[in-house]
């Protein structure tokens, strides 16, 4: 049974086969999921996860089931393992986006119907597709380009930079004392096939000459009482004007959103000519489409070996 639970979970030619799928027309695709269900399970509340997942589901024939986190209550209502086990009875395929990410572990080890991640507290690969998508669409081949990360590394940044990986980029992440990678973490990056890997303290000394530059929010969902520590600890980190000016001269600027102006980074940046969080945006539907599309290979539901 093939998951979806990081974004390593794909080989480099796996990752390209997503992404080809990503970009085939809808019809072209054919209808993998028809008469099939595919349970989404939201414990954290969503914008683009949902209304993505819901139209990829749908443009591929199946039927969406949107669940709140409340209504399945993981380890309160029911066990996870009870409530896998049942859905899969349901369902081709169950999604969830979690706080906590073994929770996906346990989903996954009962091994029914695939699992997706559609964000854990350690990954966000989905978005990761995205952005590779993304910058695929700008330049081409990746190998060899450089993407900036200019912020925390959490979940995103960490799927970011598996993605960006197995693309053979130069990698460079830029985060205050205590908010970056480990050593163990910038090696396990370098060793999926990163061209380099570089860590900074400085975050316009990693944006020299890069192709893409990324951020995400300084606060994300469960930190806000970190709020006034954190917005002081990354004031030096705003993505501005005088950071894309020393990036490449065709760079571009991406943000999974939501984006708050004038924190990590400013409006004339996410508003101006070298922003693409729009076409980012939209492309997290093409991936999903993408992902589905692979899974129902990968695992033969078209020919109802879900089980």
């Amino acid at each position: 049974m093939r998951h979806f639970l990081n974004t390593v979970d794909l080989s480099r030619n796996e990752l390209a086969r997503v992404l080809e799928l990503a970009t085939h027309r809808q019809e072209s695709l054919g209808w993998p999921l028809a008469d099939y269900g595919v349970a989404l399970i939201f414990e954290k509340p969503s914008n683009r996860t949902r209304q993505s997942m819901e139209m990829a589901v749908v443009q591929l024939g199946g039927h969406p089931i949107f669940t709140r986190g409340e209504e399945v209550g993981f380890d309160v209502r029911e066990s996870v393992e009870d409530i896998t086990r049942i859905m899969a009875g349901y369902h081709a395929m169950i999604a969830a986006r979690v706080f906590d990410h073994a929770v996906l572990e346990r989903m996954a080890s009962i091994n029914s119907v695939p699992i997706i991640n559609m964000l854990s507290d350690v990954s966000h690969p989905l978005q990761s597709l995205a952005d590779v998508l993304t910058m695929r669409e700008e330049f081409g081949s990746l190998k060899g380009k450089t993407v900036a990360w200019i912020g925390d590394y959490n979940n995103v940044a960490r799927s970011l930079a598996e993605a960006c990986a197995l693309e053979g980029m130069h990698l460079r992440l830029a985060s205050p004392h205590g908010y970056g990678a480990s050593d163990d973490e910038l090696a396990r990056i370098a060793a999926l096939g990163a061209a380099s890997v570089e860590a900074f303290d400085e975050a316009q000394a990693a944006a020299v000459g890069a192709h893409a530059v990324h951020t995400d929010v300084f606060v994300s969902m469960g930190q806000e009482a970190d709020t006034n520590q954190r917005l002081k600890d990354f004031a030096e980190f705003q993505v501005n004007e005088m950071m894309m000016a020393v990036a490449d001269r065709s760079a571009i600027f991406m943000h999974c959103l939501p984006a708050h102006r004038g924190v990590e980074v400013v409006a004339e940046v996410i508003d101006g000519p070298a922003s693409r969080v729009e076409r980012q945006a939209h492309n997290r539907m093409h991936a999903a489409r993408g992902l589905l599309a692979f899974l129902c290979e990968a695992n033969d539901i078209t020919k109802g070996d879900t089980k």
